[in-house]
């Protein structure tokens, strides 16, 4: 199916056993057993290969799929059909898989800009005109308070996000199925139907929980069309279950939640009544950097994360995707509040969706906006002597899964995958990257190495072995 078609939120209501006659606990097993093999096909990526195996008790990777899921969903891990497991698979849910999201929707999909359109085309007759606009108004005030985003409303031509009302087949080639199924979708941010959300008027929309709350619905998507991914935290808006039991006059975003829609656009802007919500630098900050585009800026470490490219200075983070133009200017703070200011060096192991950071002779670990436990750890443990008091850059190479570390005049190379510190190093930087001589920070790019100092940056072909172009280091802010 064309990834640009693939729903980001489909509300997916499995069939229970009612739908077979009872005859007996083999019939009911059988049931069972159906249902788990489609759930985990649609939901955790179990291969066609091995969906026949679903029956076969003790099977290996069968269990590690139900594992997966039973972690996934907060269940007791038992890699079994239990009856707790049986019953949180026929409850209502999001269709989209939560496994694999970041393969499907490539780099981190999120909206450009922070003042967004949006346009109501039609209703549903369940609810009065009024009682739809302020269910959606409601959902997206959610997103709103928490971001620096903006949703102004149009009443024609092309918005943002088009929220509509529809049956069955509705031109988009994913069609609705009648009532108590899949209760709608919506598409991540992006041109045309990309960020829009579509609701099943085959449903019974109500604006309590007596039939399925269009609030609650409309919250959870809208979160997608911002670009928002499953949460494995029960109490997230995020979670892919639909909760009934909300209660709805307290309704609150949980932490998952705000930690997740801000990683993408942010805090929102502070006000003179909420100095403490962090926000881009001011001047009351005891330390400004200096403009993006000043010929002078140099950079403390760099690394990717998720497709962007984070370059650290003091205090605060530009964050840059390779599809914009300007750089996005924070307090590190605002996203990491135990991570240090004044980095020595940062990179990102892929294959881990985790970032590396290191200050002095300790380093610290992240994976989207959450530290990791354990840390932070001592340089010593990956193997560095008691001569290296700090790190200055470092470089993760996907294709060998091999760290390279710089400090001072020297590199050392470690091996990701066996987690050890490789032999006959360290060695010369002069002696294997010709032309470079002192790094401040590195990072990997489309197959070169990019090698900043202080405010000039090479960038370097591994496998010619020279440096191709000379840069300024802030040539990536468009300047």
């Amino acid at each position: 199916r064309d990834m640009e078609r693939l729903p980001i939120l489909l509300w997916l209501c499995v069939a229970a056993s009612s739908a077979h006659p009872l005859n007996g606990a083999a019939r009911r097993e059988d049931s069972g057993m159906e249902l788990l093999q489609q759930y985990l096909e649609n939901y955790y990526d179990l291969g066609k290969i091995v969906k026949q195996l679903v029956r076969t008790p003790g099977d290996s990777p069968v269990e590690k799929k139900i594992q997966e899921m039973q972690k996934f969903l907060g269940l007791k891990v038992t890699g079994k059909l239990d009856s707790d497991t049986l019953d949180i698979i026929r409850k209502p849910r999001c269709g989209v898989p939560d496994v694999g999201q970041f393969t499907q929707f490539p780099g981190m999909p999120k909206w450009r800009k922070n003042d967004l359109t949006y346009r109501v085309v039609n209703y549903t007759q369940d609810l009065s005109r009024d009682e739809v606009d302020s269910a959606i108004e409601k959902a997206l005030k959610v997103w709103a308070e928490v971001t620096p985003l903006t949703f102004s409303r149009i009443y024609d031509g092309e918005a943002d996000i088009m929220i509509s009302f529809a049956f069955r087949e509705h031109g988009d080639y994913i069609p609705f199925d009648g009532p108590g199924n899949v209760l709608g979708h919506a598409y991540a941010p992006g041109p045309g139907i990309n960020g829009d959300a579509h609701f099943d008027d085959d449903e019974l929309w109500t604006k309590d929980t007596t039939g399925t709350n269009l609030f609650l619905v409309a919250a959870h998507e809208l979160g997608h069309s911002l670009g928002l991914f499953h949460s494995a935290d029960p109490k997230a808006l995020m979670y892919p279950l639909y909760n009934s039991f909300t209660d709805l006059a307290r309704f609150r975003l949980s932490q998952d939640d705000v930690n997740g829609i801000q990683f993408l656009y942010g805090p929102p802007p502070a006000s003179p009544a909420d100095p403490k919500v962090p926000t881009e630098p001011s001047h009351q900050e005891s330390e400004t950097p200096p403009a993006s585009c000043d010929p002078a800026l140099s950079f403390d470490a760099v690394s990717t994360l998720r497709g962007e490219i984070l370059f650290f200075k003091g205090r605060h983070v530009w964050r840059k995707s390779l599809r914009t133009a300007e750089p996005e200017l924070y307090l590190i703070s605002a996203f990491w509040p135990a991570l240090p200011s004044g980095l020595d060096a940062a990179y990102e192991v892929t294959s881990k969706d985790t970032v590396f950071a290191f200050k002095g002779n300790q380093f610290w670990a992240i994976r989207g906006l959450e530290m990791q436990a354990g840390f932070p750890k001592s340089i010593y443990t990956l193997g560095f002597p008691a001569t290296v008091k700090k790190l200055d850059a470092a470089i993760f190479v996907k294709e060998k899964k091999w760290t390279y570390f710089f400090a001072e005049d020297q590199y050392w190379r470690f091996d990701e995958k066996k987690q050890v510190m490789e032999a006959g190093f360290p060695r010369k930087i002069s002696e294997d990257f010709p032309g470079v001589e002192k790094v401040d920070a590195a990072f990997e790019a489309f197959g070169f190495f990019y090698f900043f100092n202080e405010s000039s940056q090479l960038e370097f072909d591994p496998n010619a072995k020279k440096v191709t172009h000379t840069l300024k280091s802030n040539s990536w802010f468009n300047c």
